[in-house]
């Protein structure tokens, strides 16, 4: 390998070795303050990293320490296991490994998107249930791609629904803006931005503090968010009609989101103060 590659992967190993502590940290707080750094991007090591790596020609990149993940990038760095995970295609094998399957993670401040297909029972009953499946297949893989084309995570896909974390360490610190976009794209891709939808959607936007990381105990996990901004994400997408995306005023100024938009005070159910949203659509 040419001497100019070595400085590339030997800064890259830097943040990784630093996660590896994880497995051997002796405390929660320890702990606690690892995920926090990976959570926000402040892994040591891992901003040179992303400058050293970024040069190096490549489609999809791992979505924290930006590793190319396909030819002809990923053959340079394949050799020191920067190719793709085979469980989780928006991280490479390294930085999926090391934060799999080990329980923890930290209170951070991120921004969640929500959506899900409006009327979806009345859809079900007028289509044959093969049908159904294809359009829920089909929505499945629409907001895949948007939600990685604006650098978030999806969460998990249940029922009629899309959960899609935007963490900082992931999608940058202007994680609501990006939410926001990727809300306005998937708008446009179902059909929702004007005339007849091929699926009839309604989106929730929030940015708040919540837990996130791997949940759960044994072999029982899962890398999720939990917490009040998680609920009320869920409440706001719920109360938003077909092609509504409800911004709540949190993720709206995060956002800078400009003025002149409808405003809604919503009463959600199970919280006992209102919210603040704004009506943003495609």
């Amino acid at each position: 390998m040419d001497d100019d590659v070595r400085p590339v992967t030997d800064e890259s190993h830097q943040h990784v070795e630093h996660m590896g502590h994880l497995e051997h940290t002796e405390s929660d707080a320890e702990a606690t303050e690892i995920w926090r750094e990976i959570l926000t991007g402040k892994v040591k090591g891992l901003t040179r990293t992303r400058k050293l790596i970024g040069w190096i020609p490549a489609g999809p990149r791992c979505k924290l320490c930006e590793a190319p993940m396909k030819p002809p990038g990923s053959v340079v760095l394949r050799p020191f296991g920067f190719g793709p995970s085979a469980y989780n295609r928006r991280l490479c094998r390294c930085c999926f490994k090391e934060i799999n399957g080990r329980p923890g993670g930290a209170e951070i401040e991120l921004s969640l998107l929500f959506a899900d297909v409006r009327g979806s029972t009345g859809l079900a009953e007028r289509m044959a249930a093969h049908e159904f499946s294809r359009l829920i297949s089909r929505f499945y893989g629409a907001a895949g791609r948007v939600v990685e084309n604006w650098n978030g995570l999806i969460d998990k896909f249940v029922g009629d629904e899309v959960v899609a974390l935007f963490i900082p360490g992931f999608a940058g610190d202007d994680h609501a803006s990006r939410a926001i976009g990727a809300a306005r794209e998937l708008m446009r891709e179902t059909g929702n931005g004007g005339g007849e939808p091929w699926v009839p959607i309604g989106a929730g936007v929030h940015t708040g503090v919540a837990f996130v990381g791997s949940i759960g105990e044994g072999e029982d996990w899962d890398f999720t968010a939990v917490g009040d901004a998680v609920n009320t994400t869920a409440r706001l997408a719920s109360s938003a009609g077909a092609g509504e995306i409800l911004v709540s005023r949190a993720a709206a100024q995060a956002a800078g989101l400009n003025g002149g938009l409808e405003t809604r005070t919503l009463e959600l159910r199970g919280r006992d103060e209102s919210v603040d949203a704004v009506v943003a659509r495609a």
